[in-house]
């Protein structure tokens, strides 16, 4: 595996502006080796993780906070009371509220919903959603839309989204949260592209996205970073991470 340029360490500048280290995973309800799975967060050494698939049924909280604590993390919202998606945190993060979101059900369809939150890194203030959309095309799109609805109702200037979106870039779900928000990838690609490697073609599925005002500093798999092995990501889930540096501004 090939050395990966590092991204930016988190930090507070004296502006009050802050350097986050975002982490979005799709973890498969850690129904696979949970502490390679750890250890790949841990070396990720976010500020924010975004969980897709989180666990959902018998002591799932429990289950949940034993991967955040063996991560060097907390939980902040979600798990089976947002249908799957959740939020982790360092303790870096200032908590100011947190909302768990079940969308509308559609018969024959998984339930979906967001884990959000809104948190403080210095003097930088930011909302924060976690999603995992429909498989099917027409429910995903309106989802896509509820997203970007989710996120002009938090009441914050700055913010951070993404997850697992079962499509990619080209597909109209994606094109449409990317026309209101910034796809960090797409700004400053680092890193590897395909997060979905299991079968051809590979795919990017997953993603991260910021809202205008917040500078893109690099984004993508982190492969070749310290601590990330192969067998480990392998071991891990079924997918693989997309990790991001953004500088969001003072409030």
């Amino acid at each position: 595996m090939a050395m990966t340029p590092l991204l930016p360490d988190s930090r507070t500048e004296s502006d009050g502006s802050a350097v986050v280290r975002v982490l979005s995973y799709n973890i498969r309800s850690m129904r696979d080796d949970v502490h390679a799975l750890a250890r790949v967060i841990s070396a990720c050494a976010p500020d924010l993780v975004l969980v897709q698939e989180a666990p959902r049924f018998f002591r799932w909280r429990k289950k949940l906070a034993a991967l955040a604590s063996e991560s060097g993390l907390v939980m902040l919202s979600g798990g089976a009371t947002a249908a799957g998606p959740a939020l982790l945190c360092s303790l870096r993060a200032t908590v100011e509220r947190t909302e768990d979101v079940l969308l509308p059900l559609t018969p024959g369809q998984h339930r979906r919903g967001f884990a959000t939150a809104v948190v403080r890194f210095g003097g930088a203030r930011l909302g924060v959603v976690s999603c995992h959309l429909s498989l099917e095309k027409r429910e995903r799109y309106e989802q896509g839309g509820m997203l970007l609805d989710r996120i002009a109702g938090m009441g914050v200037e700055h913010a951070v989204a993404g997850g697992d979106l079962n499509e990619g870039p080209g597909g109209r779900t994606f094109r449409r949260i990317g026309e209101s928000l910034t796809d960090c990838r797409g700004a400053a690609p680092w890193g590897g592209e395909h997060t979905w490697t299991r079968n051809e073609p590979h795919r990017r599925i997953d993603a991260l996205f910021v809202s205008k005002g917040v500078e893109v500093l690099g984004c993508g798999v982190p492969l070749g970073q310290p601590g990330v092995t192969e067998k480990d990501l392998a071991a891990a889930t079924d997918h693989l991470p997309v990790l991001a540096a953004v500088r969001v501004p003072a409030a």
